[in-house]
């Protein structure tokens, strides 16, 4: 009797603490989605404060105030970030504006060539099939492209460019500055909201997500810096049309998991035929490129500056991009690996919390000979969660 009446008050928090997280989670998660509109400047703002918080603790560390580590450290980056617009947007521009007209025209080159390069045998049943389905799918093809100009032009040209231009210019900077000045201060004020009975436990759960959420966004972005410099110097040299915009793009991209690689192995391989054909020297020359770019990442950049750290499974990774990219649009995409790695986190945590329990084992409750060393037994697995 005794042991329900204790087990009952500890059945009602757990169900509250249950219910709590819960409805917090929705409340987020409904929070980022009506938002998702005007997230981009302050979640970049985050990214950058997040990314250069190293940075800022070394100069503490080395006697600078916090105040001036943050002028220094955003100086500089703003003064080399300004330098790189002043010397890339004017061309950056102009490559995109020409892209956007010329994009109809590439793809029914692309179009031709590949019925070029298209066996007999395979046309003839593609016409026995359907006599206009390769009449088709040149027209869709001709007019997805020149949807996709069009929609190119206007954002460059248009309004909407410019208001993204100054809210990542404007905000973005202010945003990482505050975050940069106040990170610890920050960080001390949410710990002391933490549930007392609980702190330790929420404290290794915030160090193994920020673990592997620092892998991912420090790693990663210093590999997209690395690989857009490698693509647009290596494509403009090799003489491909567009190889600056198409570099930068495919480097930017990258921070998006599959997304970086696909889209700028589909922009040079195809800019490549409709540039150099038939001389596949050169053709085969731009896709090398791109497979040395895409095997540096894979076995030095990645491995070196990423590793394992975020902990997701490809699988789960893929599922991750298409969900939040779905309801979040390309903030969601943004966000899709930092918070996948953060359920993740929970999910192994709860598991194994799972697997110790009554619910699992059976019987009415605790293993005594593990009761007794419940708080150790939680620290050991809080450990190796």
């Amino acid at each position: 009797m005794g042991s329900h009446e204790n087990e009952l008050p500890s059945a009602v928090t757990l169900r509250r603490q249950v219910i709590f997280w819960a409805v917090t989670f929705v409340v987020l998660v409904l929070g980022l989605y009506v938002l998702r509109q005007i997230l981009l400047p302050f979640i970049a703002g985050l990214a950058l404060a997040y990314f250069l918080d190293p940075v800022a603790d070394w100069l503490e560390r080395l006697g600078l105030p916090r105040l001036a580590a943050t002028f220094v450290i955003l100086g500089l980056f703003l003064l080399v970030f300004v330098l790189a617009l002043l010397l890339v947007l004017p061309i950056l521009g102009d490559q995109i504006a020409s892209f956007a007209q010329k994009l109809p025209g590439y793809v029914n080159t692309l179009v031709a060539r590949a019925n070029e390069l298209t066996p007999p045998w395979l046309l003839e049943m593609i016409q026995q099939s359907g006599p206009k389905l390769s009449g088709s799918l040149s027209d869709v093809a001709s007019r997805l492209a020149g949807w996709i100009g069009s929609l190119l032009g206007s954002i460059w040209s248009g309004g909407m460019a410019l208001v993204n231009l100054v809210s990542l210019a404007v905000v973005t900077p202010i945003v990482a500055f505050y975050m940069l000045v106040d990170w610890d201060r920050m960080v001390a004020k949410v710990d002391s909201w933490l549930p007392r009975d609980h702190a330790e436990t929420i404290r290794l759960l915030a160090r193994q997500m920020n673990e592997a959420v620092a892998g991912f966004i420090r790693g990663q972005g210093t590999v997209c810096l690395s690989l857009g410099l490698f693509y647009a110097v290596s494509l403009t040299v090799a003489g491909l049309d567009f190889g600056l915009l198409i570099g930068i793009l495919s480097g930017l991209l990258s921070f998006i998991p599959y997304i970086g690689s696909l889209v700028g192995g589909i922009l040079s391989i195809g800019m490549a035929l409709v540039q150099f054909w038939p001389d596949w020297i050169m053709v085969l020359t731009i896709a090398g490129i791109f497979a040395i770019g895409q095997f540096i990442e894979g076995n030095f950049l990645s491995p070196l500056l990423v590793g394992d750290r975020v902990g997701l499974h490809p699988v789960w990774l893929m599922f991750a991009l298409f969900a939040f990219g779905y309801l979040f649009g390309f903030v969601g995409l943004l966000l899709a690996v930092p918070m996948a790695a953060c359920v993740a986190v929970l999910v192994r945590y709860a598991l194994k919390r799972y697997l110790s329990s009554p619910l699992y084992l059976g019987g009415s409750g605790p293993d005594p000979a593990r009761a007794g060393g419940e708080a150790g037994q939680n620290s050991e697995s809080d450990r190796t969660t």
